[in-house]
């Protein structure tokens, strides 16, 4: 594949490009507070400041302004800058009505504001105590009002608009961290207009913010109309596609495909986003097809364009890259400079493409038309292409180094460079920028420049994702590995990989072990439940959220639907003040206003290792895949000898040599055992002895691995032979038994993310006083009733509904019940009629149980292609109206569990979720990824260590029975041991010796933990 390093900072030149005077080029980091719409408020990226509407009344040149603070649904205080002297009764001004207020004792001096006066005030009708600060300079009152709770963010707020610059220090306020940077992108965009949340969206996605700014796209597209809401998906789209989620961006494509074709504007957009998704996904070919097709409809004619108009929400659009409300820039950008601006772009593009099908001749002319196009447009002083400029000069280097000009190759990097750094310091952009000049020195021998720049963007980055990454860190890691072998024993260059491939994205599954181990940090104390009640708020706040938006854009609304908005919209303020209520109880706990590290160090990970147990963090970069090999004594990093495209082909057909859903059936055939035995030689061999020596291997995956077991992959080559030779003696091809699996001589665990470990592994044991509770056997209904062969739910009905067969086949409760036999009084089965989606969600007593185990069909897939996949537990139906038979991601996501281990004995329960899923649950990030389907509900609900399948599981031979039984046999067994010592009776037996029987499951967690203890 040929090299592209420049396509992942693609962001949107098609509704932002604004037109800058001549002397605005002042970076954002510099811009007055006065002149900007929206600034962090403090140092440590909690909460920030938007500004919005004055209230009427107010003077020509006062201001307004929000402040929103990460895991808090709504604004928690207003700030104002207002003419005229109103601090002798602020009360009646800025403060709550009817409110007695008493001067703050604990106040310190404000920065910018001497004199200020604090106040605390208590009003008769609310339980929330309030802050007030107040303080003059000149003739202008400055003013900051919300909860008392988030008092430092109040003063460092009103610091900043008083000094005109960002004030210095930490924010401390109560803090669930259940909101990533994503989620709190998605709260500030739901907290502000329409209008204003597509401002922010454009002014993100143009310093490379690309996960951040589909928040804000999105959140902008479910409200707005027209033309409006097709430029803003479109740009969610891309922006999911420049993350990787490559499906998503189709679908939201598809979504503008035919009205953006009768605008020219959108059509052009159109035209260049789905190129650069093409580019994305490698597919040079289909993206030089794409932009050289036609548009639908031409609109050719210069003088058709020149007669549209543009309304105030295109206008108000056009200032998302402004410097101030004063005039250093224009709304009068016409349609037919931006088209020109797209079809520069598209030139751009075309050069893109022709580089990486070999024809770098032909590129440089399609580069400087690019150049023309767009200094041609207001004499090249369009401030939101800057990005796009520095794009073409990095192309322009990228021609350069391929025709041997490496002076040039280098000053077209740092031009580039420069241009960013001036406009969007410390942005993605910029170290997408340095990322790729740091390859350049790479290539060209120059190993300590390289290695300088690559080590500032790391550190630079201070632990914040960057997904571009994926496509420019393979020349550093090679450059740390530096031997021919491709090893770095050297464990300071291990350290450096390790620490990079932090910032590469991760399932979601890890942000909620992180939250679930905060929750925990302290036991299951008063403070605790407070914790829970305010992450359940949180998430039914945006599930009502999300219901508003679907039904606002709706034109003509019938009277009960008008009824049923208020309704929720009501709903949604009672929601927003029981959270701030709960978030200030929360804020007398210390523990839970402290930020716990997002990051950890190689030493750090070693440390909490034990003798005998290895981490192994597999990294797959765009061409090139790398493993990280540590233990408690030393460590050492290498390339595998597998790329990430070999990998998907590896994992897929051994994957399908395993078991296969066809025509409503599993079917399986015999297993690949060569293939397993190369696959496990490309990705471990320089510690294959090593390796299958330890006692316990603790496995993070990246790419393809999220989807196959480990403990399956073949540790010697007698094993193939053995096989192979009783093949020739017409032996039985699914007969593995003597076969030398890796899970044959060691125990195993899946992690997600090396801080996910960590905090697993640091998380208090559950505090249930019940041992174990089984859950499954559904009441059947339907036709077809008798016995299933594995646990999958493969019949799908019609309109997004599944059939009623599926009900018809429940899985037996043996397994249950023998379990609970193991443990006596502490143990207790649910079946049948009690065992429905209403009583399972009503019970108050799941969390007194150590271990929940739930022997069910699993659906992870949907019930037709078309249809959006839902995982969820197949129950019994219960009476109640709100019983679908159906336990569903959201719904396990809001049970109150406590549980060490919770076994899903059910199909294919490590699989992912799709977005949808995940927000219906409330939950704003990830879903993506394998492992964030099921396997992180039960995590959000309280499951320390999930024990999860990988594909159908089986009942041929009581396969599963025997296997899930089997874990409960020897008091004091660590998880993982148990599970090996179930797979080794499996494995030894000539019938179950295919993995198909035994390899499914795997310990997502600490494996450590004693099942019984």
């Amino acid at each position: 594949m040929k090299r592209l390093t420049s396509l992942m900072v693609a962001g949107a030149v098609g509704a932002a490009a604004i037109w800058t005077a001549p002397n605005a080029a002042q970076t954002t980091k510099d811009t007055p507070i006065s002149l900007r719409d929206t600034f962090q408020v403090g140092n440590n990226g909690l909460c920030e400041a938007q500004i919005v509407e004055p209230e009427a009344g107010a003077g020509l040149f006062d201001r307004r302004y929000s402040i929103i603070c990460r895991d808090a649904a709504a604004p928690i205080g207003t700030m104002w800058v207002v003419r005229g002297s109103h601090a002798d009764k602020p009360e009646s001004r800025f403060g709550v009505p009817g409110a007695t207020c008493r001067r703050a004792e604990e106040a310190a001096p404000l920065e910018g504001l001497a004199g200020a006066i604090e106040l605390v005030c208590d009003a008769a009708d609310s339980p929330l105590r309030s802050r007030l600060i107040v303080g003059e300079i000149g003739n202008r009152t400055y003013a900051a009002s919300g909860f008392n709770a988030y008092a430092s963010a109040l003063r460092l707020g009103l610091s900043s608009l008083a000094t005109d610059r960002v004030a210095q220090g930490s924010v401390d306020i109560p803090l669930t961290q259940a909101t990533d940077a994503l989620a709190f992108a998605r709260q500030q965009a739901e907290a502000i207009s329409a209008d204003q949340a597509l401002l922010e969206a454009y002014r993100r996605s143009n310093q490379g913010e690309f996960a951040e700014a589909a928040e804000f796209f999105a959140a902008s597209a479910e409200v707005l109309s027209g033309k409006g809401a097709i430029d803003a998906r479109l740009n969610e789209g891309l922006l999911q596609s420049n993350l990787g989620n490559y499906a998503e961006a189709e679908r939201l494509f598809g979504l503008t495909r035919a009205e953006a074709n009768n605008d020219p504007v959108l059509s052009r957009l159109q035209r260049n986003y789905e190129t650069i998704h093409a580019l994305n996904q490698g597919r040079a070919q289909t993206a030089l097809a794409r932009v050289n097709e036609p548009l639908a409809n031409e609109f050719g004619d210069p003088d058709a364009l020149r007669k549209l108009t543009i309304g105030p929400a295109i206008a108000n659009r056009l200032e998302a890259e402004s410097q101030s409300a004063g005039g250093t820039y224009s709304v009068t950008l016409t349609p037919l400079e931006r088209a020109q601006l797209l079809d520069g772009q598209a030139n751009y593009l075309r050069a893109t493409a022709l580089r990486l099908v070999g024809r770098t001749g032909e590129a440089t002319q399609f580069l400087r038309a690019a150049d023309t196009a767009m200094a041609e447009v207001r004499d090249g002083r369009v401030e939101s292409i800057i990005w796009l400029r520095a794009q073409v000069l990095g192309e322009l280097a990228e021609v350069a180094e391929i025709e041997s000009r490496p002076a040039e190759a280098e000053g077209f990097h740092l031009a580039g460079i420069e241009l960013l750094q001036g406009r969007y310091p410390e942005s993605p952009a910029l170290q997408s920028a340095r990322a790729q000049l740091a390859g350049f020195y790479a290539r060209s021998g120059r190993r300590g420049d390289a290695l300088a720049l690559y080590r500032g963007v790391v550190e630079d980055a201070e632990g914040r994702p960057l997904p571009a990454l994926r496509s420019l860190m393979t020349p550093y890691f090679n450059l740390l590995l530096g031997s021919e072998q491709g090893i770095a024993s050297d464990a300071s260059a291990a350290a450096d990989i390790f620490a990079a491939s932090q910032l590469l994205q991760r399932p979601g599954l890890a942000q909620t072990q992180a939250v679930l181990a905060r929750e925990l940090s302290v036991g299951s104390d008063e403070a605790a439940q407070l914790f829970r009640k305010t992450i359940n708020i949180g998430r039914a706040i945006e599930r009502l959220r999300s219901g508003i938006a679907e039904m606002e854009p709706v034109a003509e609304m019938s009277r009960e639907t008008a009824q049923l908005l208020a309704e929720r919209q009501a709903q949604l303020e009672q929601l927003q003040a029981e959270q701030a209520q709960v978030l200030e109880s929360l804020a007398q706990y210390p523990r839970y206003r402290a930020v716990t590290g997002s990051a950890i160090d190689l030493d750090q990970l070693r440390g909490i290792l034990e003798a005998g147990e290895v981490y192994v963090k597999l990294v797959t970069l765009e061409e090139r895949s790398f493993v990280i090999y540590a233990t408690k004594d030393d460590a050492l990093a290498y390339e595998a000898a597998i790329a990430p495209e070999e990998l998907e082909e590896a994992v897929d057909r051994l994957r399908e040599s395993i078991a296969i859903a066809e025509g409503g059936q599993v079917l399986t055939f015999p297993f690949d055992i060569e293939r397993s035995r190369k696959l496990y030689l490309s990705l471990f061999e320089p510690v294959a002895d090593r390796l299958s020596a330890q006692r316990h291997i603790v496995f993070e995956p990246d790419g393809a691995m999220l989807r196959l077991p480990i403990n399956l992959l073949v540790t010697d080559d007698e094993s193939v032979e053995r096989y192979k030779e009783r093949l020739a003696e017409n032996g039985d091809d699914y007969d593995f038994t003597g076969t030398k699996w890796l899970g044959r001589g060691t125990q195993i665990s899946t992690s997600v993310a090396a801080t996910a470990f960590r905090d697993v592994r640091a998380a208090a044991p559950s505090d249930g006083a019940k041992s174990y509770l089984g859950l499954g056997e559904n009441t059947p209904i339907g036709e077809g009733a008798g016995a299933s062969r594995t646990r999958a739910a493969l019949a799908g009905g019609e309109d997004c509904v599944w059939s009623p067969n599926i009900w018809a086949n429940p899985i037996a409760a043996d397994e249950l019940y023998t379990a609970a036999e193991r443990f006596g009084a502490g143990a207790a089965v649910v079946t049948r009629d009690e065992f429905t989606d209403s009583k399972i969600r009503s019970r108050e007593d799941l969390a007194d149980y150590r271990i929940l185990h739930f022997a069910t069909h699993g659906l992870v897939t949907a019930p037709q292609p078309e249809c959006p996949p839902r995982p969820a537990l197949l129950t019994s139906f219960g009476g109640e109206e709100d019983s679908d038979g159906l336990l569903s991601f959201a719904e396990i996501f809001g049970l109150r569990i406590d549980a060490d281990l919770v076994i899903l004995s059910a199909c294919d329960t490590a699989g992912g979720a799709t977005v949808g899923a995940t927000r219906e649950a409330g939950v704003t990030s990830g879903g993506d990824f394998a492992l964030d389907g099921l396997v992180r509900a039960f995590v959000g609900a309280g499951g320390r260590t999930i024990l999860a399948s990988h594909w159908p599981v089986p009942d041929d031979y009581d396969a599963t029975k025997r296997l899930i039984s089997g874990l409960f046999e020897t008091d004091g067994a660590s998880t993982a041991g148990a599970l090996r010592t179930s797979q080794l009776e499996l494995m030894d037996s000539a019938e179950t010796s295919h993995p198909f029987y035994w390899a499914a499951f795997a310990v997502v967690g600490d494996g450590t933990i004693p099942v019984r203890r």
